[in-house]
């Protein structure tokens, strides 16, 4: 076996400025068993000299309503800022991008990569006295795995996990289809989070609404499109070492508003109706900066930036002059700089800056060019009707562009936008708002263009959107339908492959093919905001920007 110690790698880059908007520089990837040194993330209110003040409760705004508690079956982001109240991890990631203890207390790695070995800490109990274990270990990703759970992102984050020996009470081995840089990384996120199997057995698909953790907060309830409540779990005393309190949180509880509503949502900030709200739009950010009773907190997100994916199972996308005919005429900074107000940064690539693997040379490389893109469509066939709209053999050229309800982060304000720079070149954009996403993008395909974001630690992230492999499989996979076999190699490669220079170059190839395909259009980097009152002290976040509730206390 290979301990963990000595050269063994996490290749798990991430930015280390969690307050302030993230540079784009990737952090160093280093593997380590030991605590001792930790620092915590920053806030923008540092850490106060005076004592901690126990007690009172924490209302927190967020802008729309979890879909499920059950972190095994989440697929979004906004649902993990209550998971990560409830449930704990195997081990934690820092903003260096170091993999540290959580549940676990260390680990080894097999020669090969084929198997991890923990050992687990030993006074750790699930919120219904359950005893966290090698058993409730191997249970919980068994589970993630098992078709009944219907498991969403979770089960992207364990593969290649095939199975777990439970070796004695506080040891477990997890055993893997193929060696995997992004296994190790991935353990510390939200969604694959340590779930009471007491819990699981008893409340099956009701879990979500009766979750049960080992974490900080324990779960109270949830009223429908109202609020979700967590209080205080006293016995606390495994904390990450992300946050500077190891024990029991400081607040008696956090009670999650659910206000859709941005005008509702900052409104109840400014009023004091709330202490926190999240995801503050661009143009109020400005004004609360200097509002002298509130405080801003920012960073920006990890992973896939909001996307745009370009169906290539419908014609005319299928062809490669088509879709460099949209790259062409869509202006993103425009975009951007209209609707985000500066707030926002431009995406460039399938990654975010700062995951590791970024590649910086795609930065400026697409620019706005009607005389190209129209260029495109004379050659393809496409010509302007006295309507102004393409058509060729009698059909107009049409792009129907699918977006959800409600207008999350100015989103369907986008697909207007582009409706009317699309109509300089011909194309007539038909845009369809929905609230049933998953039956008419996942289920059906029913799109020309649909966009997407996803919140990860590691560049292996890519595979579930631009893998061949992943065409056909269920939500969250190849939106765009790309089959090429060599970026399938290259994504591959990139799973096992130990030297990260040549690691940072195979996504390199990956991000520049699908840029040079036009098999996308990025947009934006999320910036996940909070604005709260001055009396809110130090909140933290984790490595992926979520909050972290352990070291915040009210001011009295």
């Amino acid at each position: 076996m290979l301990k963990k110690r000595n050269s063994w790698k996490t290749i798990i880059a991430l930015t280390t400025a969690l307050v302030l908007v993230l540079s784009g520089c990737a952090g160093t990837n280093k593997a380590s068993n030991t605590n001792k040194g930790a620092a915590p993330a920053a806030t923008t209110d540092a850490t106060t000299a005076t004592a901690p003040a126990k007690g009172g409760e924490l209302t927190y705004a967020l802008a729309t309503s979890p879909d499920t508690l059950d972190p095994h079956r989440s697929g979004l982001a906004v649902a993990v800022r209550a998971i990560r109240t409830i449930h704990d991890n195997l081990v934690a990631q820092l903003p260096d991008g170091t993999i540290q203890p959580w549940l676990a207390t260390e680990w080894s790695v097999s020669e090969d990569g084929l198997s991890y070995t923990f050992k687990l800490r030993q006074d750790v109990k699930f919120h219904d006295g359950t005893p966290f274990n090698a058993e409730a270990v191997k249970y919980n990703y068994d589970r993630i795995l098992n078709p009944e759970t219907k498991a969403a992102n979770s089960a992207a984050l364990i593969r290649p996990y095939k199975s777990a020996d439970v070796i004695d009470e506080f040891t477990v081995k997890l055993n893997l289809e193929t060696p995997s840089n992004a296994f190790l990384g991935n353990l510390s996120q939200a969604l694959v989070s340590i779930v009471s199997p007491t819990a699981a057995q008893k409340y099956g698909d009701q879990l979500g609404k009766n979750p049960v953790g080992t974490g900080p907060f324990k779960f109270v309830s949830w009223e429908e499109n109202s609020q979700i409540t967590v209080e205080r779990n006293l016995d606390y005393k495994w904390a990450p070492p992300l946050v500077v309190n190891q024990e029991a949180p400081y607040l008696d509880k956090v009670v999650f508003k659910i206000a859709p509503e941005e005008a509702t949502r900052i409104g109840s900030v400014q009023s004091g109706q709330v202490l926190a709200g999240e995801t503050i739009p661009p143009q109020n950010i400005l004004a609360l900066e200097k509002d002298e009773k509130l405080q801003l907190f920012k960073s920006n997100t990890q992973g896939l930036p909001y996307t745009l994916f370009i169906n290539q199972n419908k014609a005319p996308w299928n062809e490669l002059k088509a879709r460099q005919a949209l790259q062409a005429a869509i202006d993103v900074d425009a975009i951007v700089k209209t609707l985000y107000l500066g707030t926002y940064d431009r995406a460039w690539s399938p990654l975010t800056p700062g995951t590791f693997g970024y590649d910086k040379s795609l930065e400026g490389g697409v620019k706005p060019d009607l005389d190209k893109a129209n260029a495109l469509l004379d050659e393809l066939g496409y010509v302007k009707g006295a309507d102004g709209v393409r058509a060729k053999d009698g059909k107009k050229l049409t792009l129907h562009y699918v977006d959800g309800s409600p207008n999350r982060e100015k989103r369907n304000d986008i697909a207007a936008i582009i409706q009317q720079q699309l109509k300089q070149i011909g194309v007539a954009v038909e845009v369809e708002i929905t609230k049933d996403v998953r039956t008419i993008v996942y289920e059906n395909g029913n799109y020309d263009i649909y966009g997407n974001s996803q919140v990860n630690s590691d560049p292996e992230a890519l595979r579930s959107f631009y893998h061949s492999g992943a065409v056909s499989v269920g939500a969250s996979q190849n939106l765009p339908g790309f089959k090429n076999a060599e970026v399938d190699g290259w994504i591959d490669q990139g799973l096992v492959e130990k030297d990260e220079t040549k690691r940072q170059e195979l996504y390199a190839k990956v991000q520049q093919a699908i840029i040079e395909q036009a098999v996308i259009i990025p947009i934006y980097v999320f910036p996940y905001t909070i604005a709260a009152s001055k009396t809110v002290k130090d909140i933290k976040f984790d490595s992926l920007a979520y909050p972290l509730f352990n070291d915040v206390f009210i001011q009295k």
